[in-house]
């Protein structure tokens, strides 16, 4: 792959890279460590600019109103937007937009009407309903709960776990067993409205870091046959396609807080004096700097080799669970050795590392554990299927 950056993609970064030292990280400074938002007037301040910029909403394509960026910018991008204290919860605090989910762009007239339009507008929020109480990674044999077909309608029952965004969303995609019978062939995906009687929030769940998910339940919720997203029985591939795609971006935002813990280390090891000596000056801290640069290198390659694959119509899922696997383990170690470089300061929250010490560590579970993408992995390298 050539890793050359095109002049307009050098452009997109240097802007990108810009905005985000000059206008969000200055904003940090009268926010709580641990804050995600700004003011709404800051908040809107950013977005017009990000408007102004040209790339509000920059996967939404062109033909939808958006600038249509390519995945592999896209994935470049991702890396800038995160290097902020903030970054890995709430990228450039919103300023960018929250993209509709990729499968609307496939849905029916109706269907893109009703969620679509609204969802780029960012008149309707929405979430992602795959996991389940019964497990998570192997979602072809968990998903236990259920629709069945009653004339026009289906009725659902049973309930979904991880579910990020849920308590305010107005629709979400869920992902239901229709016939038990054809295992992955016989999950559907169904788009749902949050205020359809008998879908219920049941709990909010707090989970490490400034973050929290949900728990739902369905219990003969009701839906038109309309409402399924794609075709019947199509569920599964929708859901993989998915969550191969957005595992991309969603590695290179990680390598963003690890490129900007890494600068930071780099700056204290040449500034802070021991025994004499500058901290860069010992072996040790030389080695953890190089380590450092030898993870990013590799994962960032690694990324943006998915995304070129995916780009090209090329298969990428191994490409895309390497990147997950490799970014996400990869940042959990350069943000570690850059604590450690910077030793008790490191640990405060005058400093941004222990925040995005417990924020990465959730990004090795989310999105596919590392264990579930090996076993991704393993299966297309041995060429070998576990049964449906």
């Amino acid at each position: 792959m050539d890793m050359a950056r095109s002049e307009e993609q050098q452009m997109i970064i240097d802007t990108v890279r810009k905005f985000i030292r000059e206008e969000v990280r200055p904003l940090e400074a009268d926010i709580d460590p641990d804050g995600s938002e700004v003011s709404p007037e800051d908040t809107e301040r950013l977005r017009n600019m990000v408007k102004d910029m040209g790339m509000w909403q920059m996967s939404v394509p062109e033909q939808y109103g958006g600038p249509g960026m390519d995945l592999v910018t896209r994935t470049m991008v991702a890396e800038e937007l995160t290097q902020h204290k903030a970054g890995l919860y709430a990228p450039a605090f919103g300023a960018f937009g929250e993209a509709p989910p990729a499968h609307l762009y496939d849905a029916t007239d109706e269907q893109k009407e009703k969620y679509l339009y609204p969802a780029i507008r960012e008149e309707k929020r929405h979430f992602f309903g795959l996991s389940e109480p019964s497990g998570g990674s192997d979602p072809a044999r968990a998903i236990r709960t259920r629709a069945v077909r009653d004339g026009d309608s289906w009725v659902i029952n049973g309930g979904k776990l991880w579910n990020s965004g849920a308590d305010t969303a107005d629709f979400g995609i869920i992902y239901v067993r229709t016939d038990p019978t054809k295992g992955r062939q016989g999950i559907t995906a169904f788009i749902v409205d949050t205020d359809t009687p008998g879908f219920k929030v049941n709990r909010l769940i707090q989970v490490m870091r400034v973050f929290h998910t949900t728990e739902l339940s369905f219990t003969d919720m009701r839906v038109p046959h309309s409402a399924i997203l794609g075709e019947e029985g199509g569920g599964f591939a929708l859901a993989n396609d998915y969550l191969a795609r957005n595992r991309i971006p969603y590695a290179a935002e990680c390598l963003g807080i690890a490129q900007y813990a890494h600068e930071l280390a780099v700056e204290w090891s040449k500034q802070r004096v021991t025994f004499g000596e500058p901290l860069a000056s010992r072996q040790s801290i030389q080695w953890m700097l190089v380590d450092n640069e030898i993870d990013l290198r590799t994962s960032r390659w690694i990324a943006l080799d998915a995304a070129a694959k995916a780009e090209r119509g090329e298969p990428f899922r191994f490409e895309s669970s390497m990147a997950k696997l490799l970014c996400t383990e990869a940042a959990s170690r350069v943000i570690d050795r850059s604590m450690q470089i910077y030793g008790g300061l490191g640990m405060s929250k005058d400093m941004p590392f222990e925040r995005w010490y417990r924020e990465i560590r959730i990004r090795r579970i989310g999105e596919g554990t590392s264990e579930i993408q090996r076993v991704v992995m393993a299966r297309d390298l041995l060429n070998v299927r576990s049964g449906s």
